[in-house]
């Protein structure tokens, strides 16, 4: 390899490092903030590393609010969001990319019509909807709204995944003595784990930071994480801010999603190594 080539690798490298560096840095600055206490965020000059810091400011948010509840709340909407999406949408995406009916190409613009239709427009519709079915305030009733949401992208995305594993995968197992079902689950389905990670993944994104939805349906002490650190921080503007609990506030509701892409984006990579090798 030529010092040329090499250097060009070099300056790349750098390039790249220098990048996620500047995308991770709020990230980094966010959690540090979290251990200071407020004398010292709000001081001239910034403390980078967070020497001398505590977990005063968890516990004093943990003290203040109904985090616990809240947390309960987003888990549970998340995981039936998740589940239902990826059930609907891997349906869907079998139907279109698998089978020729009538009003196939009807119901594949019908679903790239409605993510052309701004979310706002919807709002009115939608708490109309889930007042009339004594839905306002529960799970059932923004978790019913999520999963609309969700479904038509995730449609979409899952079809690319479907429509990339040849048929002819199937017909040769049920030549060798596969029934149309078992075919499917030892040959088709492993290779879409890839594609249902990452749709899931994208489900469950959507519903954990999902604020302006939860604001229109949810009144009351029930919240989500978003509604909760959005009366967290209103209370705390009420005397003087206090950063670190911001901070550790903003910390709690950001640790479960790094938790979990940290653990899926591993079972994802394996995925697409096994659906590889079993291809």
């Amino acid at each position: 390899m030529s010092w040329t080539r090499r250097l060009g690798r070099l300056a790349a490298s750098a390039l790249a490092l220098a990048i996620a560096l500047i995308w991770v840095f709020p990230v980094y600055w966010m959690v540090n903030s979290s251990f200071l206490p407020n004398t010292k965020l709000t001081a001239s000059s910034p403390t980078f590393l967070p020497f001398g810091g505590s977990l005063t400011n968890f516990k004093l948010v943990l003290s203040q609010g109904n985090f616990a509840a809240a947390l309960r709340m987003s888990l549970v909407v998340t995981l039936i969001t998740v589940f239902f999406t990826l059930l609907f949408a891997f349906g869907a995406a079998l139907a279109i990319s698998r089978y020729r009916f009538r009003g196939r190409k009807s119901f594949v613009l019908a679903v790239l019509f409605i993510q052309m239709l701004p979310a706002e427009g919807l709002f009115l519709a939608q708490y109309s909807m889930i007042r009339s079915m004594n839905l306002l305030n529960t799970v059932f009733g923004v978790s019913i709204i999520y999963i609309a949401a969700v479904v038509p992208f995730t449609v979409w995305m899952l079809r690319g995944f479907v429509a990339g594993v040849p048929a002819e995968l199937e017909e040769a197992a049920m030549v060798d003595g596969l029934s149309r079902a078992g075919a499917f689950f030892r040959i088709t389905f492993p290779l879409l784990a890839p594609g249902l990670v990452a749709s899931g993944v994208y489900a469950f994104l959507q519903a954990w930071n999902e604020f302006t939805v939860a604001l229109v349906l949810l009144q009351g002490e029930t919240k989500t994480l978003p509604l909760w650190l959005r009366g967290f921080i209103q209370q705390s503007s009420q005397h003087e801010i206090d950063w670190g609990q911001v901070m550790a506030a903003s910390t709690l509701v950001a640790a479960p999603v790094i938790v979990f892409f940290v653990l899926v984006q591993g079972r994802m990579t394996s995925g697409l190594v096994a659906g590889a090798v079993k291809g």
